[in-house]
């Protein structure tokens, strides 16, 4: 079976998903049954030399097995455990499984994605699944710098749930502040105008102006600088209170000219606008490229496989990739034998018992 979403398609390359291989490169692939106390000592053997575990099994499932938290830090004080799960330890939702849709749903996220005359929406990735990712990472890393500093492991706890509430950042904030719900904007911003998209004559595009210097930039390109100097219009703030005013006539002189002749015009004088890509156009943009943001790795099965590489640079290079998503149990075998020192008879005995 493996990992869930090797099924999660289509598209399939070469029998392997391209959502599964989108996300597990750089690891070592091997299958483990925990259910058998051989395989549980397997998993107790790889715990005590690394230096992090992570995992995301259902709330007590690590404890039942007998490889918790308080049963490795006795063993190994030092290891950094960081739990994940969909709505955390305790609680009256601990025990529900937690997908990427509902925690959007739950989280208030959808309330404020989708038109504003419209139906909630979700947002077009698996963006809590990856911002929770992210902060797992920022966690570790702050664990790892803290035994740095007293010898000690210690235990995160991360959830799809809070990670979710966590970034909503402004929103937030305005809905604690103002003890009222924030609507939906669609493409528009709750407290910057404008800052949305805007349809030109042959497709949309996206204008940012964030500052009161870049509005009155942009009164100059649209021919209309007295705009600037309108009560109305003069802060973000009025613009806020007035957008019902401005927005309209902005519409109409922007579906007077092509995008790209906007877009010129605008990036000429640096107010932040851009083009409504597609997704094969965002991965093939000349920055893109430029930033070597696609890069190939060769696979067993799939051969040249391309995929986004991670989006920091360490020097002057982006870093290599250096093992390609792995097949199920592809490294089960050397796992067992390098690290563990298991001999070919060893290994070849648990698989025959099905531990492996």
């Amino acid at each position: 079976m493996g990992d869930e979403t090797r099924r999660w398609g289509p598209p399939y390359v070469a029998g392997e998903s391209a959502y599964y291989l989108s996300t597990n490169r750089h690891k070592l692939g091997i299958t483990l049954d925990l259910k058998q106390p051989e395989g549980r000592e397997i998993a107790l053997a790889l715990a005590r030399r690394a230096d992090v575990l992570v995992e995301n099994f259902r709330v007590g499932v690590l404890e039942e097995l007998g490889l918790g938290y308080e049963t490795l830090r006795v063993e190994h004080p030092r290891l950094i455990f960081c739990s994940i799960s969909g709505y955390g330890p305790d609680g009256p939702s601990r025990d529900r499984v937690g997908f990427d849709l509902l925690v959007q749903a739950e989280s208030g996220l959808m309330s404020i994605t989708g038109p504003a005359d419209g139906e909630p929406s979700k947002v077009g990735v698996a963006i809590v699944d990856i911002t929770m990712g992210m902060f797992a990472c920022n966690a570790i890393v702050a664990a790892l710098y803290g035994r740095a500093r007293t010898g000690q492991g210690q235990k995160i706890d991360l959830s799809l749930f809070e990670s979710a509430l966590a970034w909503l950042g402004n929103v937030g904030s305005n809905a604690l502040l103002t003890e009222k719900s924030p609507g939906r904007y669609g493409n528009a911003h709750a407290s910057v105008v404008p800052y949305q998209v805007f349809d030109a004559a042959d497709r949309p595009f996206a204008v940012g102006v964030g500052t009161d210097r870049q509005f009155l930039a942009l009164c100059e390109i649209i021919r209309h600088p007295e705009w600037a100097k309108d009560a109305r219009f003069a802060t973000n703030k009025s613009r806020v209170e007035h957008r019902e005013a401005l927005l309209p006539m902005l519409d109409q002189l922007f579906a007077q000219r092509p995008a790209a002749e906007w877009l010129a015009a605008l990036q000429q004088a640096q107010i932040p606008a851009a083009p409504i890509n597609r997704v094969d156009e965002a991965l093939a943009d000349p920055q893109a490229q430029a930033r070597q943001m696609v890069m190939q790795i060769e696979h067993p099965t799939v051969g040249a496989l391309p995929l986004v590489r991670a989006p920091y640079v360490f020097g002057d290079e982006p870093l290599p990739f250096r093992l390609p998503p792995p097949l199920l149990g592809e490294h089960t075998d050397q796992v067992l034998s390098e690290m563990l020192g298991y001999s070919a008879e060893q290994v070849a005995a648990l698989r025959e018992r099905g531990v492996i």
